[in-house]
């Protein structure tokens, strides 16, 4: 397979190096599975060039990066897009829409229109929605930076619990480090046992979700009737919360409320109840010796089972597993 790597001044550094490092592995990986002690027969190869508007371009840290023309990107299978190196949500919406970045996005709607694979994480997900290519698709998006991709690209249909989504040929991922999970679903789109082996080589476990790693408050704080139904919500965790009494505190309409939970957070008054209950659970499992019955109905739960299922869920992981990373914190501070 043909990749281009999209390269361009204020690149996100680790993202770049981890498509790189992945795909390179990948390939020194195939080669030499049998002696790995891995049985994959003709494995895949892929054939990366970096590309770039001019022979070298700047990353986000300041480093040089060598790069080939964009006409690379004519004969290539896939286009990747690397984040761009701006967690501001202001200044990133100004860099993804401005005139220095056209280049870019065209680079992107012509390779679409080709009908070349196209792949990005983080905020590279933010140069494929302005270059159009999004609309009326799924993807996923860094999770703190959802609500405003959501009220920047409307015909999308965000999905910021997921780590991969691939929607009509065109994958996305989540934050940051979302990087090594979108090189990874590459490789296993071509073979499932190399990425398999990669991922074991590079120590790198593949995350379905982001969902473990959300901070459900800091999304609240995009819109302030969100916001103020975040923090009635919070003082009440332990008892029976009604939806319309929570928009009657706050001062809005049961419809208001839903409608600004949507738009917001694309979720609904009662899912975002459960995940700020999940959020607290998880972290008393982390930092209390309290039973499961105890947290449950701390978070408003009457059965522990239920609490469990929802955790499994979300998170991903296990009540014991949550117990294990406070005795793995304890044990490295000891």
């Amino acid at each position: 397979m043909d990749v281009a790597v999209l390269a361009y001044d204020g690149v996100f550094d680790s993202g770049l190096a981890a498509i790189l490092d992945v795909l390179d592995g990948a390939n020194a990986m195939g080669e030499e599975a049998g002696a790995m002690g891995a049985e994959i027969s003709e494995p895949p190869t892929w054939n990366v060039t970096t590309i770039g508007l001019r022979p070298q371009v700047r990353t986000g840290a300041g480093h040089l990066v060598a790069t080939k023309p964009l006409a690379y990107a004519e004969a290539a299978d896939l286009l990747i897009v690397p984040a761009l190196a701006e967690r501001r949500p202001a200044a990133l919406l100004d860099q993804v829409g401005g005139d220095h970045t056209l280049p870019l996005r065209d680079q992107i709607a012509r390779s679409r229109e080709r009908g070349t694979a196209i792949a990005s994480a983080c905020t590279g997900t933010f140069l494929l929605a302005e270059a159009g290519i999004l609309d009326g698709l799924r993807a996923t998006t860094t999770w703190w930076l959802a609500p405003v991709f959501r009220g920047r690209y409307p015909a999308v249909q965000v999905d910021q619990s997921r780590m991969v989504v691939v929607s009509d040929g065109v994958t996305t991922a989540g934050a940051a480090f979302g990087h090594l999970d979108l090189a990874l679903a590459i490789v296993r789109a071509s073979s499932p046992a190399l990425a398999d082996l990669v991922a074991r080589y590079l120590v790198v476990d593949e995350r379905p979700s982001q969902s473990a790693y959300t901070i459900p408050s800091a999304l609240a704080q995009s819109d302030p009737t969100v916001a103020a139904f975040e923090h009635w919500v919070r003082e009440r965790l332990a008892e029976p919360i009604n939806i319309p009494d929570a928009a009657k505190a706050i001062g809005v309409s049961k419809r208001t409320l839903q409608r600004c939970v949507q738009r917001t957070l694309g979720t609904s008054p009662i899912r975002f109840i459960q995940d700020l209950r999940i959020e607290h659970a998880s972290h008393l499992l982390r930092t209390t010796e309290l039973s499961m019955e105890t947290i449950a109905r701390k978070v408003g739960y009457e059965h522990a089972n239920t609490l469990r299922v929802l955790l499994r869920e979300r998170t991903g992981k296990t009540t014991m597993a949550l117990r294990g990373i406070r005795a793995a914190s304890g044990g490295l501070q000891s």
